[in-house]
């Protein structure tokens, strides 16, 4: 069975596990204070053209969402997300069990703009009756691979910074936006663009891993103290700062989102020669191609994909994502049996 259902099913890009085998019994200080943990710091920094912000690296994309935005929010704060996001449709209530709120915006292909924060902002919230919203979140790529364009993030954090709110990009697949041939926004301009960020790595070639970046560094104050709370301090720091250290070492980290993006660009351009249509279009690692049932239940002999949702009584829209150990062999053989389905 070859598997397209997520983009970290195998385990690590070699490099890493080569790292890691190479240093395993050199003695180092735990809790992120090793040497490779600071190095990995100081390179990230340096890669989104600012100095000496706080990073901090946690173990999973949940994890940190709820880490992140529970230390940033007081309890009676909310969290403003597309009907779409991550922290509102696959992370079961993790933000709520917080006793922070996630107030939904309707999207379209998974993106919000800047007008309708605002308009939502006019029509819900007028006294201490309500929560307060005080944070917007939003990732790049989306959940539907589709990315924010550059003049769309500023305008999101135009009316972030009218109405005093604070702007988190989730980035768990941020190799894949970066290196997308749609995209134009380059990783160090995301410094002037959100006040907070995590680098993903778990979907990106780690083992596991997310790396947060405070821009804004009062939101950075004390986070250590929010990691340790939520349970989410690791004694064996160095097994993420090394992860990210060899991930931006010789462009790593760019040639896995590169290498995703050409196997998904393959894929695409295979379902649209057999005439299927997209439920969204994408350019990014993810796909959600519009199947019939007879064709699924084809391809779901020799192929594992995920099922999103049904269309109608004969079709249904399925996700197909490529990573950076996808071969390109595997590709050739779906297409010639999607061909010949």
């Amino acid at each position: 069975m070859i598997s397209f259902k997520n983009d970290y099913s195998e385990g690590a890009h070699p490099k890493i596990l080569e790292k890691l085998i190479e240093i395993n019994m050199i003695q180092s200080e735990g809790y992120g204070y090793d040497e490779f943990t600071q190095k990995a710091y100081e390179v990230i920094n340096e890669k989104l053209g600012v100095r000496n912000k706080k990073i901090r690296f946690l173990v999973g994309g949940t994890q940190t969402n709820l880490v992140v935005i529970s230390h940033i929010l007081k309890p009676y704060e909310s969290v403003i997300s597309a009907d779409e996001g991550h922290i509102n449709t696959h992370e079961t209530g993790a933000i709520e069990a917080t006793g922070h709120k996630v107030e939904v915006i309707v999207s379209k292909n998974g993106k919000i703009t800047g007008k309708q924060i605002e308009k939502f902002l006019e029509e819900n919230h007028d006294s201490e009756h309500n929560v307060f919203p005080k944070m917007v979140y939003i990732s790049n790529p989306n959940e539907l691979g589709v990315l924010y364009k550059k003049e769309e993030l500023k305008n999101i954090k135009k009316v972030c910074e009218e109405k005093g709110l604070y702007l988190y990009l989730d980035g768990a697949r941020l190799a894949s936006a970066v290196t997308s041939k749609e995209n134009d926004i380059k990783l160090n301009e995301y410094k002037d663009l959100v006040d907070v960020l995590y680098i993903g790595g778990t979907k990106c070639g780690a083992l596991f891993g997310e790396s947060i970046v405070f821009f804004n560094d009062f939101l950075g104050e004390r986070f250590e103290y929010s990691i340790k709370q939520k349970g989410a301090l690791l004694a064996k720091g160095r097994v993420l700062g090394i992860q990210f250290l060899e991930l931006f070492k010789d462009d790593l980290y760019f040639k896995i989102g590169e290498h995703s993006n050409r196997m998904a660009k393959k894929l695409k351009e295979g379902f649209i020669r057999k005439g299927i249509d997209f439920f969204v279009d994408t350019e990014t690692n993810q796909l959600f191609p519009i199947l019939t049932n007879k064709l699924i239940e084809k391809l779901e002999k020799r192929y594992s994909f995920l099922d999103v949702k049904k269309l109608d009584e004969n079709r249904r829209v399925v996700r197909f994502v490529t990573s950076w150990a996808t071969k390109e062999e595997n590709i050739d053989m779906f297409l010639e049996d999607l061909n010949r389905a």
